[in-house]
């Protein structure tokens, strides 16, 4: 047995219409535990109206053991049986994993095929290059060719960074992505 506190929550499916009834009893059930040595505290909660839970908080399993052993502890479930009805119960010991998520987290999308990269950069990029090198070009011709050079990727890549590639990133979001924007669209449509 260990000495690390220990949690318990006890779920309970309550019937229609004795909802102040649990509550009353899931209260007094544990008054009558806080007299134990080791509490440490509990609660009533409802989840919804649909599942009521009473938890309760033992120093360690010799008291929690000592508890849920005790002819009173027996006592307050066979009151409970005419309203209630007990319908699963979860032991934790510490607290760590009433905070780790129960929950498989998803996969993250897979990165867009290089094909699509390429395209989506090449339609950032030639734009730009053609238009330095039509509009801009002609007018640098006396510079040395390392500056122009320099100023066309300095342009061009600023332009590429800053207002290009945002927006086109946005405007072919559903091609890059069609699992993401798949699972979004379930995810509108259940919601």
């Amino acid at each position: 047995m260990t000495s690390n506190p220990v949690t318990v929550t006890v779920a309970y499916h309550v019937v229609p219409g004795h909802e102040s009834d649990f509550h009353s009893w899931g209260w007094a059930m544990l008054a009558a535990s806080a007299r134990q040595p080791g509490f440490l505290g509990g609660g009533v909660l409802v989840d919804g109206e649909a599942e009521w839970h009473v938890v309760y908080r033992f120093a360690g399993e010799r008291d929690l053991a000592a508890w849920e052993e005790s002819s009173a502890r027996r006592q307050w479930d066979v009151e409970a049986v005419g309203f209630s009805r007990q319908t699963g119960r979860k032991s934790v010991r510490g607290g760590k994993a009433w905070f780790d998520s129960q929950a498989p987290q998803p996969a993250p999308p897979a990165p867009p095929s290089k094909w699509k990269l390429w395209f989506v950069n090449m339609s950032a990029v030639f734009p730009p290059v053609l238009i330095f090198n039509v509009a801009v070009l002609p007018y640098l011709g006396a510079l040395n060719p390392l500056i122009r050079t320099l100023l066309l990727c300095l342009c061009v890549t600023a332009l590429v960074t800053w207002i290009l590639m945002p927006r086109l990133q946005r405007f072919f979001k559903k091609w890059l992505y069609p699992p993401l924007q798949a699972l979004r669209g379930r995810h509108k449509r259940t919601a």
